[in-house]
């Protein structure tokens, strides 16, 4: 092959070489759109008992706390794009380090405590593309079954307080 005669296979090659110059280009210009991967300060927290608080924080807490372990890619767009729109959505949805908040207002308390459970019994927290970067989230059998009886539990003593 020959780079200057002007064959199909040299016109090929020129095409997928400024095309992949175009998408480095774009991708080194979408650098320059940065989000702060921050952790606020933690205002209170669940209080699990220790196997339950070990599964929430392997598979909940880096979307749904403000102890969220940041990985190396989270800070290359567009990859930071998408974990900093799930964390900030999960913050605001459920945040365990603002658990207190919610203790402080039964209705709450039990609304947070309902979601998790309607998320237990469909199965689909935490999400696929979660686990499939972080294998330690994905929850066994046994370990769904325990956190679903401990919010089984809480919501009880939740309605059983006034």
């Amino acid at each position: 092959m020959r780079a200057r005669d002007g064959s199909p296979c040299a016109r090929g090659l020129a095409v997928r070489f400024r095309i992949l110059a175009g998408i480095a280009l774009v991708l080194s210009a979408a650098q320059a759109v940065r989000f702060e991967a921050s952790n606020p300060p933690v205002d209170g927290d669940v209080g699990a008992p220790p196997g339950i608080d070990t599964a929430l924080r392997s598979a909940c807490y880096d979307c749904h706390s403000n102890e969220t372990r940041w990985p190396w890619y989270a800070s290359l767009a567009p990859i930071s794009w998408l974990v900093h729109r799930d964390v900030s959505e999960g913050r605001r949805r459920l945040n365990f380090s603002r658990w207190s908040d919610y203790a402080a207002d039964p209705g709450t308390r039990s609304e947070k405590l309902d979601h998790i459970r309607k998320r237990l019994i469909l199965g689909d927290m935490p999400p696929w593309h979660y686990t499939a970067l972080h294998p330690s989230a994905r929850w066994t059998a046994l370990q769904r079954e325990e956190v679903r009886r401990w919010v089984d539990a809480e919501l009880t003593e939740s309605t059983a307080t006034p």
